[in-house]
């Protein structure tokens, strides 16, 4: 559980003459929860892209285990992807396509199974994030937590190692939103799956977040690392308190937060 699952070292992200965060230096280690947060335009999407091979460090690079992700030749590079599973912010399923048939797109274009085989993995897949019986129905005909976890059903399609979340929680109710947490958080104990989310949502990031980095827009790097809660009670940098109280005082949410503690136990 405490086994590195991937490092970034020394990454500088750029687009263009653009610097958007520099010196990035942490580790995600296996069975965590981990959370990329900070304001808005501070580069945490962008990470992600970096992450999962969408977009090369402009400096340094990132490791899954010993290997290098932009060190590699491309079969090389596509097999470390291969342990990866990614839901979008906008869950990303596509519009002409049943449910069934996004979460089987994964399994008909980098398997080999036959058509029984994936539907019965697909409706496994449906299953588990609760959406047993949905299979015919259209994204439009759902709601719009429905779709994030159809979403998620598709990105856990290959049995990957390692699921990546971009603001998972972006445009649902509190209900749902919660909904999601505990699902994500039973995938992990459930299935020993890595996961990595960008949220800035600071319910999310205190039920479910084991660790976390915080990027910082203005000094363009990471100022601070640790569990969430951990950095609330300890960080003495006002940016980092300021964003996990979001104007409360220090005093009244961590209060907040052991009264959600209690709540979870």
């Amino acid at each position: 559980m405490t086994s590195p699952c991937i490092s970034i070292k020394n990454m500088t992200m750029a687009y263009g003459d653009l610097i958007i965060q520099r010196d990035l230096n942490f580790t995600i280690n296996r069975g965590e929860i981990f959370v990329i947060m900070g304001g808005s335009g501070c580069g945490k999407s962008t990470l992600l892209m970096h992450l999962i091979g969408l977009h090369r460090p402009l400096i340094g690079d990132v490791f899954y285990g010993e290997e290098s992700l932009w060190g590699a030749d491309y079969k090389t590079r596509q097999g470390l992807l291969r342990q990866t599973g990614v839901l979008f912010q906008s869950g990303a399923l596509l519009s002409s396509m049943t449910l069934a048939e996004n979460v089987a797109l994964p399994l008909t274009e980098h398997t080999r199974l036959s058509a029984q085989r994936i539907r019965h993995l697909v409706s496994y897949k449906l299953a588990l994030v609760g959406l047993a019986g949905f299979e015919d129905y259209y994204p439009a005909e759902i709601s719009g937590g429905m779709q994030k976890r159809a979403g998620l059903a598709r990105a856990m399609a290959l049995d990957p190692e390692i699921l990546f979340f971009d603001e998972p929680s972006a445009g649902l109710d509190p209900v749902s939103a919660k909904l999601l947490d505990d699902l994500i958080r039973s995938l992990r104990d459930h299935l020993g799956a890595t996961i990595v989310i960008v949220t800035h949502e600071l319910a999310s990031i205190f039920a479910i977040g084991t660790y976390s980095v915080f990027l910082d827009m203005e000094s363009k790097t990471m100022i601070a690392s640790g569990p969430p809660k951990q950095l609330l009670t300890e960080s003495r940098d006002p940016k980092v308190l300021r964003f996990l109280t979001r104007g409360a005082s220090e005093d009244s949410s961590s209060s907040a937060i052991k009264q959600q503690g209690h709540e979870n136990l």
